[in-house]
């Protein structure tokens, strides 16, 4: 027997059973002892029956508490991902509304009528809960309709700032935007609230922009306030009705169990009463069950109490802590594994925590890097909206444009499409790449500093779009390449003009490498040997020229290979395409490199044909010239010494005329004093004197004496001063005198062909203005320039006026500025007016030579110059400026 019982254990030790099943086996043996025991009396038994199956009613029961339990929180659970999740649905909700509701009809059948009334009571909770979820479905549709109007306030609140041109505002509006996406997006309706407010309460001018804030802030309000409503409903509604419901339950389970406890009396009395009939199977049923109840610990509490134990330590900290039990194929095998889930959860969370640590320390290690670099970065880095705002830039950046500080750049700049690309549609050809491609490498394009430097910029960016594919913003950087591109223009423009020289210049002009092929050749030497120049490149000169040229050529080119010297300049006959021979002038020189080795030859030919048909032509030429020039000189002589001539026997005409008037006068007075002498002789000789007639003669003869005193004197002055004149026109020595006062005497010379020509002649002279220069050639030139204008610039006998203005400039030179109000002279005659020999009054036996003379005794012999402003109809202006002293080397001429 007992070897039966010990196998029976064993076999139940090795069995897997559930809970339930072990209880259940040890009630199983109890009732059996019972049952056994009952025999005796049957009344006992029935009521020993009747009680157990009020005890099994009972077990039900509380297992029907339990699956309203579960059930109830499953409801919960629905309930509250609906509430909390916004992608849930209701559909779950309801089925666990639906499963609930049939699980109290099926529960009700079976409890006593006691029981009933707290079933009775768990509906109209169950109304209240279903009542409470419809109205968090409303509210989760409110909601779901607002979070959809968000994103194109969003869009427009993103998109105004952006245009705003408060760049302050804008980045304060823009930190607030964040602040309410991140608390929306954290599902904190309180937070969001409040950063709504706070953005509503930002001061904003543009009216524009406190209108996308306000409508923005409202929505972020109400959907904050839907989100409220529906956390208050899942707390006051959905969380009071389930607790209640829960307790409804509780109380059922405690009515079960105070049942079963006076039911449990109620058998005790029973056995009690009936122990004499069963004592003995009552003790083996006593064994029984102390072993039963042995075998339910050692099945279920101490397995229990390991898995409590273990989970403990797990608590504490000790993660290496292994789950018993886990083998076990029943509920504390499955709370065992779900320990063990627990732990590796536990322990992969530790994992991933630490792991997230350590990558937010290289998360900052890698922001503080690249702070590092954005602020010792030597080339420009830059953040900018599509619209030019800049939004940030390093301090390398603000350096290139000339600022301080990278603050000052973002404020002094303002919108960067406007004021910083010095050509437009350089910013449009960028925002296009930027449209097309996402991304621009090395686009070139010139910008203008804050002093107003232009630069050139090679920029590399990146286009960042949002959510929408939205381009929001670009991401660069910039190289100053200004310096590059003035390198790079000087290399091409010097190349270019190196092309076009050796292109146009008419001489063979070639290159070629160390293995003596072409490697540049030019136009002309292309033409000559009847080749294009592309494709010469690359050839040697024995498949350019013909063989005996080639040999010639190549032996100069070793000859400068080996030595590396300049060949200089020697004569060589060579053939071009059409083999006609021509002689050349020519001459190679080497290239070396950076060592120092010959690279290339240069080769340089002149075609020497025609010079040297032209040279005994040319000499011939050059003699025939020489005479000529020499017969040129000799007629020029000739003829300037005539037009001194004619000048002078024009001023001694002018003398003649004007000494005439007083001496005329003088013999007028002479004669008729000369009879009225004679009549007063004859009236002393009559004796017919009378006082009167002696009083007349004596005052006739003080008026004739009078009148002879003064035209004498007249006559005088002017032989003096054309003496005066005369003499410093043939005296050629440096003399000081006064200006204003050699420029009266001139004029004064002039006087008579002023009334023959009817022109008028002012002087206006700066007193107190001496020189020390040469006053004869001084006379020339004022009375050449008066003659050169009485005779050309007053045609027909029109009268006009003459005016000659002398000044002081500076404290050595002076101004005589000579002008006329006559007829003017054309673009044609003003330009060769000083040209030998040219004239427009040659039929009227004019030579050419006045206003050459003039030249030529202002610039040479006076050291001085002039120049000449006349227009048609519009008079003539010349403006000669002299030093007060000749220059002495000057002098000799």
């Amino acid at each position: 027997m007992p070897s039966g019982f010990g196998a029976f254990f064993q076999r139940m030790k090795s069995s897997s059973l559930s809970i339930g099943q072990i209880t259940f086996g040890g009630f199983f043996l109890v009732l059996t002892i019972i049952a056994i025991t009952s025999v005796a009396s049957v009344l006992a038994t029935r009521h020993l029956d009747n009680t157990f199956a009020e005890l099994q009613r009972l077990d039900s029961v509380g297992d029907l508490a339990e699956e309203l339990d579960r059930r109830m929180n499953d409801l919960r659970l629905a309930a509250r991902d609906y509430v909390t999740d916004p992608n849930a649905q209701s559909s779950r909700v309801w089925s666990a509304t639906s499963s609930f509701n049939e699980l109290l009809k099926m529960t009700r059948i079976k409890l006593a009528p006691e029981q009933q009334e707290m079933i009775d009571g768990v509906a109209p909770r169950l109304e209240n809960y279903r009542k409470g979820i419809e109205q968090a479905t409303s509210l989760i549709a409110d909601r779901a309709k607002l979070v959809e109007k968000l994103p194109p306030l969003r869009e427009k609140l993103e998109l105004v700032i952006e245009q705003s041109a408060d760049q302050s505002t804008s980045r304060t509006l823009f930190r607030a935007q964040s602040d309410v996406a991140a608390a929306l997006l954290g599902h904190d309706p309180t937070t969001a609230e409040q950063a709504a407010e706070k953005m509503r309460a930002i001061h904003v001018g543009e009216p524009k922009v406190r209108a996308a804030v306000e409508a923005y802030a409202d929505a972020v309000i109400a959907i904050s306030l839907r989100e409220r409503k529906i956390a208050d409903l899942d707390r006051d509604v959905l969380g009071a009705e389930g607790r209640l419901i829960g307790r409804v339950t509780e109380l059922l389970r405690e009515l079960s169990a105070e049942r079963e406890k006076v039911l449990s009396r109620d058998f005790a009395r029973t056995l009690a009463e009936t122990k004499w009939q069963s004592l003995v199977l009552g003790s083996v049923g006593i064994v029984i069950g102390w072993l039963a109840a042995a075998f339910v610990v050692s099945r279920t509490v101490r397995p229990l109490r390991a898995i409590a134990r273990a989970i403990r330590k797990l608590a504490g900290g000790q993660k290496e802590t292994s789950i018993p039990s886990t083998d076990v194929k029943n509920e504390i095998g499955d709370i065992a594994r779900a320990a063990e889930v627990f732990r590796r959860t536990l322990a992969e969370a530790d994992s991933a925590r630490e792991a997230a640590v350590r990558a937010l320390a290289e998360q900052r290690l890698a922001e503080e890097s690249y702070r590092k670099l954005f602020e010792g970065s030597v080339d420009g880095i830059y953040v900018t909206t599509p619209a030019g705002q800049l939004l940030d830039a390093n301090p390398a950046l603000a350096r290139i444009m000339g600022y301080e500080t990278p603050d000052d750049l973002i404020r002094g700049i303002g919108n960067s499409a406007q004021t910083v690309y010095v050509d437009a549609e350089a910013r449009v050809k960028y925002q296009l790449r930027m449209e097309r491609d996402g991304t621009v490498r090395g686009f070139e394009y010139q910008v203008r500093q804050c002093d107003g430097g232009i630069l050139w910029l090679s920029d590399s960016a990146t286009a960042i779009r949002d959510e929408g594919g939205r381009i929001v913003r670009y991401e660069g950087v910039v190289r100053d390449i200004t310096d590059q591109r003035r390198a790079e223009e000087t290399i091409a423009e010097g190349r270019r003009l190196l092309q076009l020289v050796i292109d146009t210049v008419p001489a063979v002009i070639n290159v070629k490498n160390a293995e003596t092929r072409y490697v540049l050749m030019n136009r002309y030497m292309a033409g000559i040997f009847g080749i294009e120049p592309a494709d010469a490149i690359g050839r040697t000169a024995g498949e350019v020229m013909s063989r005996d040229d080639a040999v010639k050529t190549g032996e100069t080119d070793r000859r400068v290979l080996e030595s590396g010297k300049e060949l200089g300049f020697y004569e060589e006959e060579y053939q071009d395409a059409s083999g006609e021979t021509r002689q050349w002038l020519v001459n190679k020189l080497p290239i070396r490199d950076a060592d120092g080795r010959v690279e290339n030859i240069v080769t340089v030919a002149l075609d020497i044909g025609d010079r040297k048909r032209s040279e005994q032509e040319m000499r011939r030429a050059k003699d025939a010239a020489e005479a000529a020039l020499s017969n040129l000189r000799a007629t020029q002589n000739s003829l300037i010494e005539a037009e001194k001539l004619a000048a002078l026997g024009r001023l001694v005409a002018g003398v003649a005329h004007e000494v005439n008037n007083p001496v005329g006068i003088s013999l007028t007075v002479a004669s008729s004093l000369e009879r009225k002498i004679a009549l007063f002789a004859a009236e002393v000789e009559r004796g017919q004197l009378r006082r009167s007639s002696l009083n007349d003669f004596i005052a006739a003869n003080r008026d004739a004496a009078s009148q002879l005193v003064a035209n004498l004197n007249r006559a005088a002055e002017l032989v003096q001063s054309f003496k005066q004149v005369a003499a410093d026109r043939s005296y050629s020595d440096k003399r000081t005198f006064d200006l204003g006062e050699l420029t009266e005497q001139v004029v004064m010379s002039l006087r008579p062909a002023l009334r023959k020509h009817h022109v008028a002649l002012t002087v206006d002279c700066e007193p107190d203005l001496t020189m020390n220069s040469y006053p004869g050639p001084y006379g020339q030139v004022l009375t050449n320039l008066f003659l050169n204008s009485a005779a050309h610039a007053f045609p027909d006998g029109k009268g006009g006026t003459v005016n000659i203005t002398v000044r002081r400039i500076g404290e050595d030179n002076v101004q005589i500025l000579f002008s006329d109000d006559g007829c003017g002279m054309n673009p044609d005659v003003r330009r060769k007016a000083f040209d030998p020999f040219f004239t427009t009054r040659r039929d009227q036996g004019g030579t050419g030579l006045g206003l050459h003379i003039v030249y030529n005794i202002v610039t040479s012999r006076l050291g001085g110059r002039i120049e000449l402003d006349s227009d048609s109809g519009q008079g003539t202006r010349i403006d000669i400026l002299l030093p007060r002293v000749a220059p002495m080397e000057l002098a000799a001429e």
